[in-house]
């Protein structure tokens, strides 16, 4: 039996389209972005984001910003993705469970799972900093999916639209840099 996180993943064969993931998140009705660069996500996702007319870039200084200002929006009606690294992530879990989870507030991130190992679950991951991710996230409440290949980009819609439908936070964990194209 295929483990549904390894299937297709193995280093070098399959690519994940940040232009694709562009797109999913505009399906989703997101046009607000607060980000802070990331190794994982910039080049594929971030830098395409910037120069797309159809998205409000709002660059933070950290990441806890980030998270004030997606609730700030939500209270606003309007929908926001904070695009950070997990180091951020890690960094910003007081802001996360003090705005996002106590007061149930859809904050979606993207977050980049720094030096993830491609086909690897993170729980399986070889890095400390990547396999405490989700064990912190389900312990927190935050619904999160793994996003690492094409195969994986429909699950963006649908964990916005279900943060925004019952007013939680939830993390789409990107386990692989996007390519621009």
């Amino acid at each position: 039996m295929t483990n549904p996180h390894q299937a297709g993943c193995a280093p070098g064969a399959a690519t994940l389209s940040g232009r694709k993931i562009i797109e999913a998140i505009k399906e989703a009705g997101v046009r607000h972005i607060a980000a802070l660069p990331d190794k994982t996500t910039s080049h594929g996702l971030l830098f395409p984001i910037a120069s797309d007319p159809g998205f409000h870039l709002i660059r933070m200084c950290k990441e806890d910003e980030g998270v004030a200002v997606c609730v700030g929006l939500a209270f606003c009606k309007k929908r926001s993705l904070l695009m950070i690294q997990s180091t951020g992530m890690l960094y910003s879990i007081n802001a996360l469970r003090g705005m996002a989870v106590e007061y149930q507030q859809p904050v979606c991130m993207i977050v980049g799972l720094l030096a993830k190992e491609p086909g690897v679950r993170p729980t399986d991951s070889a890095k400390y900093g990547v396999r405490i991710v989700e064990p912190i996230l389900d312990a927190m409440g935050i619904a999160h999916r793994l996003i690492e290949t094409d195969n994986d980009i429909p699950k963006i819609k649908e964990t916005i639209d279900q943060a925004y439908a019952h007013s939680r936070p939830a993390a789409l964990l990107v386990g692989q840099s996007p390519v621009a194209s």
